[in-house]
């Protein structure tokens, strides 16, 4: 077996918040990790969809980023656009 080539291997204190909430289109469960590697951005993980992003205020203008991101409708990504806006 050839020896690893790491790129990184870092290992920082991070800062998660864990929240619920349920939309008029549907329920959310989500991760919010805050830490210093990305730039001041946010690793926002949707548990009940394993889908995950770094996200921060510019993204949540970028047109159509969340319903990609996340997989959802354009009215379930402005669910969790509203609520992201309010977090990031």
């Amino acid at each position: 077996m050839s020896e690893r080539f790491y790129l990184y291997n870092d290992q920082e204190e991070t800062k998660t918040r864990f929240v619920s909430f349920m939309g008029e289109e549907q329920r959310f469960d989500l991760a919010i990790t805050t830490t210093n590697r990305y730039y001041g951005k946010k690793l926002v993980m949707n548990m009940l969809s394993n889908r995950f992003a770094i996200i921060g205020s510019d993204d949540l203008d970028e047109p159509g980023y969340i319903e990609h991101a996340y997989n959802l409708s354009e009215e379930e990504a402005k669910e969790l656009r509203e609520f992201l806006f309010e977090v990031v």
